[in-house]
């Protein structure tokens, strides 16, 4: 006997539910995907962009050496057995151009000169972006050591003719300003620091690497207007200056007495 096949509708369940109790299952459907909302970084909503923040450039570094005893010599060549140029001061910084073996190659007097790694630390300082600044001190680094003499003579004459009888054994502090920043820059600087005071852009806080900072000194602070100027110094950095006073080229730290004497300082490149 063959079997008739029915086709039940959705209204006979319906019907048949409502006489009996029994529940028709729920019709389920695929749930939708609940998605983050869009932040928008940068651009136009519909063209969102996201942006990775700059990274700052690390600004490159001027390394210096120090000697930790005093009466460390400065050498000739990288090895005891070269000749004493002279010896390194506690406390003040030389450039620090190489190392060869155990020793540390710089500059001193105009000459390239050693000193044993065993008796220094490295000391490093931003350098500046400016390449032409960087050059002006860099041939300060040469004359290191360099004897003071008051009066010396200029390397030219403020207007960039050279004077006869120069020489680089012998700086006073506007001399050796003038100096670095003829050979480095070829910038023309007066013949003292009366006259250089004019020059450039006047700073007085904010100093950067290779400004001229201008000082009055024991005799002159008693004095009016320009004459209470009596010394100039490079600013390198970090309280740092590149100058010479009384004995010879150093770097040094700006002591609390010089501080006292600050008048103010120029910003030539």
């Amino acid at each position: 006997m063959k079997r008739r096949n029915r086709r039940i509708t959705i209204a006979a369940l319906v019907a048949a539910t409502a006489l009996t109790g029994w529940v028709l299952p729920a019709c389920t459907t695929k749930k939708e995907e609940t998605l983050a909302p869009v932040t928008q970084i940068s651009g136009e909503a519909g063209n969102q962009t996201t942006t990775t923040p700059a990274t700052q450039p690390t600004a490159a570094k001027a390394q210096y050496i120090t000697v930790t005893s005093s009466g460390v010599n400065i050498r000739s060549g990288a090895g005891s057995g070269y000749a004493a140029l002279g010896t390194a001061e506690k406390g003040t910084l030389y450039a620090l151009d190489g190392q060869s073996g155990s020793w540390y190659r710089t500059w001193y007097k105009n000459k390239v000169a050693y000193i044993s790694a065993s008796y220094c630390k490295i000391v490093q300082m931003d350098k500046s972006a400016n390449a032409q600044i960087e050059a002006v001190i860099s041939e300060g680094y040469k004359c290191l050591g360099v004897t003071y003499v008051y009066g010396a003579t200029r390397y030219h004459d403020g207007n960039g003719n050279r004077l006869s009888g120069f020489t680089t054994s012998a700086f006073d502090c506007s001399s050796l300003m003038q100096y670095m920043y003829k050979l480095g820059a070829g910038i023309n600087l007066q013949v003292n620091t009366r006259t250089q005071i004019y020059q450039g852009k006047t700073v007085k806080g904010d100093l950067k690497r290779g400004d001229l900072m201008f000082f009055t000194n024991a005799s002159r602070k008693n004095n009016t207007g320009v004459e209470r100027v009596g010394h100039v110094a490079m600013y390198l950095g970090d309280n740092y200056i590149l100058h010479t006073a009384s004995d010879y080229a150093k770097i040094e730290q700006i002591s609390t007495t010089r501080w006292s004497y600050y008048i103010q300082s120029q910003r030539i490149i």
